[in-house]
């Protein structure tokens, strides 16, 4: 048996298939594949890293499990189960079958994918800092991004569904190259004609610049300021990065230090080539410093302000030739550096996210060296990102969702009435064990000194070691925590003390207007954006108030006041007035709500409704409710569901595509927390769900549910399980469980 590839036709050339999310793949003709059952995925407290298994001995010692079939796309030979005919029969199918994925810690994994921008990072800095890709996981890279190609242009894009673009198309070719596929590909040179045709790699944003000059493909004259200095502003000036949204923030941190060290790896004979083939004239021709600004409209999704141009100018023209002393630079990467370290020692180098991972990778191989403790241990976290499945291995958004998919699942159950069923008690038990696991004990040390938010108490959105709260993670694993301990037959795990230190953490999140950010509150004015210099995303800055997290956290709060009504009351019944008032707020003249989270005013308006219902406001007495519910019936599709289009997110219009099972979960959740007064458009809802569902009891995946930043959008398999057994179980509780058919 062939260990590491066996050779295998994906499609016909002329005939592109369509992926399971809707979207048109590339036809990828013959194409190399490693073995894909010697794959296996190992889920330690929550740390998942998939494995290759070389020799037959490996392979017979450690079989694959239904999750790693299944995650894998392979053939489950699961028996089919008897045809649903009332909701919660339905119910009781998803179970079965998604009970088989648990992990043994009690979480469930999936692939959290959709932004192009992320493999192209970790490659870069990998090729850089002299580490080893293993050849199965080059191999299954390069399959990844080879299906993800568009089948018309050749080009790749911002994410998976989005058109091709300079970044997505520049990154993804300069990977595939330093990954071993031959510029005489056919599909490079398709690739290569559409990169041209947007106007070559000057055409790319500012990331791309970046990572282009890093790699030598690019000269640093072409990338604009990334300045360390600003670590050095005092906290009460309104533009200190600490005031920046957290991600930018922790992006900009490594940048800056990187930049200002203008480090270049060294040339070798296939970064001379690379350079001579993204270009649409050669290298040595491009005055690069006149194309800082330069960016593909395709890519210029937030144009620069001229207030950021006007900076950049002075940036590059005076201010580095004639006024930043050594002094002053090294100051600022001292400082810098000193902050990187600190995010890796607070995360045990898991760092936020895959954009800042790998960054944090090079800084400290620049700083400490190739062999350094650092360097090492970021080789050792940095696959913790990577995901496999049938189109090949990807980089994750984060290092996963545990914790956040876990804890809607046992909501779920909850809401389904199945929790005291012994059935799934064992399963609903492990999970409740994961979540004890997972909860953040206590804070950063130094928080105040590396910017770092409270955080005894929180939950983080994926593991405990990435250790950053978040609003609504927290708030939905404390939900789960009191449903399930207040459920009989279950332990109580955590503590009434550490549930304070949960609401304690929660309180200190909100802002001024009344409501909730996600990691931390607004620090800064949104004039910040005038500074956004990624180009491709918008609301970057700063934080913002979303009706999401406000929403977990009143649901949290009231649910908890419920269990301990005397708990800090005054302190929780003023957030809950503030936050209540900003959801109220922030409703639209035609009911709906934005939803930054998820596509996106379906994804809004059931969390907006959940929070007005939970203080009594419902269809019959409520003007509001009954304004959100008429915009939601106003978007029901013929087949009874309802479907959303990304390009909302992009533009603030809802915008329609073919029924999605999860957005109409959504929108049903929504109108039944809401008591809007019509069962038929439910039922006609509940049909759909129904009928889409398999008879091992799964959902297929459909089109992409999630989204960052308006114009990134990312995967959350998992929604295509939580939201339907929710929404059916929810129906069966408020019209009784009676055959729909």
């Amino acid at each position: 048996m062939a260990r590491v590839k066996q050779t295998v036709m994906n499609a016909n050339a002329n005939n592109p298939e369509k992926h399971l999310n809707g979207t048109r793949i590339a036809s990828t003709g013959k194409q190399e594949t490693t073995d894909i059952q010697r794959w296996r995925l190992l889920d330690e407290a929550g740390r998942q890293t998939w494995h290759y298994l070389e020799t037959d001995q490996e392979v017979k010692a450690w079989p694959q499990s239904t999750a790693d079939r299944y995650h894998l796309g392979l053939p489950l030979l699961l028996p089919d189960l008897q045809t649903p005919q009332t909701p919660l029969s339905s119910v009781q199918n998803a179970l079965a079958f998604f009970s088989r994925l648990q992990l043994p810690p009690g979480n469930w994994a999936c692939e959290y994918g959709g932004p192009m921008f992320l493999l192209p990072g970790f490659v870069v800095a990998w090729y850089v800092t002299q580490t080893p890709i293993p050849a199965p996981f080059a191999m299954e890279m390069k399959r990844y991004l080879f299906a993800r190609q568009n089948p018309d242009d050749g080009g790749w894009g911002l994410h998976i569904e989005g058109e091709s673009t300079a970044y997505g198309t520049t990154m993804t070719y300069v990977v595939l190259r330093l990954l071993g596929a031959s510029e005489e590909d056919g599909r490079l040179v398709k690739a290569r004609g559409m990169l041209h045709r947007l106007g070559g790699a000057v055409m790319g944003p500012h990331w791309a610049k970046f990572w282009l000059a890093v790699l030598g493909v690019m000269e640093w004259e072409g990338v604009n300021p990334v300045p360390p200095e600003l670590w050095l502003l005092p906290d009460w000036v309104p533009i200190a990065p600490w005031r920046w949204w957290i991600h930018m923030r922790m992006v900009f941190l490594p940048m800056s230090y990187i930049y200002s060290r203008r480090f270049v790896t060294p040339q070798t004979p296939l970064i001379r080539q690379i350079r001579e083939e993204i270009y649409t004239q050669s290298h040595s021709s491009i005055n690069f410093s006149s194309h800082r600004n330069s960016i593909s409209p395709r890519d210029n999704y937030h144009p620069k302000s001229w207030i950021l141009t006007l900076i950049n100018w002075i940036l590059v023209y005076i201010w580095n030739p004639f006024l930043r002393t050594d002094y002053i630079r090294k100051r600022a990467e001292d400082w810098s550096f000193d902050l990187i370290q600190r995010e890796d020692e607070n995360t045990d180098y898991a760092n936020l996210a895959p954009v800042n991972a790998p960054m944090n990778m090079v800084a400290c191989y620049i700083h400490d060296g190739p062999d350094s403790y650092s360097v090492k241990r970021h080789r050792e976290r940095l696959p913790e990102f990577l995901w496999m499945k049938h189109e090949g291995m990807l980089v994750n958004g984060t290092n996963g969702v545990q914790t956040w998919d876990t804890s809607w699942l046992i909501q779920a159950v909850h809401e389904a009435g199945l929790a005291e069923d012994p059935k799934w008690r064992p399963m609903l038990t492990k999970a409740l064990e994961f979540l004890e696991d997972q909860q953040i004990r206590e804070n950063c040390r130094e928080q105040d000194v590396c910017y770092r938010q409270q955080r005894k108490g929180a939950w983080a959105f994926s593991t405990k070691l990435q250790g950053y709260t978040v609003s609504d993670t927290t708030s939905e694993a404390m939900k789960a925590v009191m449903m399930l301990q207040h459920t009989p037959g279950y332990p109580t795990l955590i503590s009434n003390d550490r549930l304070h230190d949960a609401i304690d953490t929660l309180l200190t999140m909100q802002n001024a207007s009344g409501g909730f950010a996600s990691y931390e509150p607004t620090r800064g004015s949104e004039y910040l954006e005038y500074l956004n210099a990624a180009e491709v995303f918008g609301r970057i800055m700063v934080e913002y108030d979303y009706p999401e997290c406000s929403t977990a956290v009143v649901t949290a709060l009231r649910l908890f006041s419920r269990h301990q009504p005397e708990y800090r009351k005054v302190d929780i019944s003023k957030a809950l007035d503030g936050a209540l008032k900003y959801i109220r707020k922030a409703q639209r003249n035609d009911g709906s709500w934005y939803g930054s989270w998820g596509i996106c005013f379906t994804y809004a308006g059931m969390f907006a409704l959940e929070s007005l219902a939970s203080v009594g406001e419902t269809y019959a007495n409520s003007p509001r409710v009954k304004k959100a519910c008429e915009f939601l019936m106003s978007k029901q599709r013929d087949d009874g569901g309802w479907g959303e289009s990304y390009k909302g997110c992009e533009t603030g219009v809802y915008v329609q595509r073919e029924s999605q099972i999860v957005m109409t979960s959504w929108a049903m959740i929504g109108l039944m927390v809401a008591e809007y007064p019509r069962k038929e458009p439910i039922m006609r809802a509940v049909r759909l769900v129904m009928r889409r569902q398999q008879k091992n009891g799964e959902w297929k995946q459909e089109g992409i549910e999630g989204v960052f930043n308006k114009s990134v959008m990312i995967s959350y398999p998992n929604y295509k399980f939580i939201f339907p057994i929710k929404a059916l179980g929810m129906f069966a509780g408020k019209y009784g469980n009676r055959e729909i058919w």
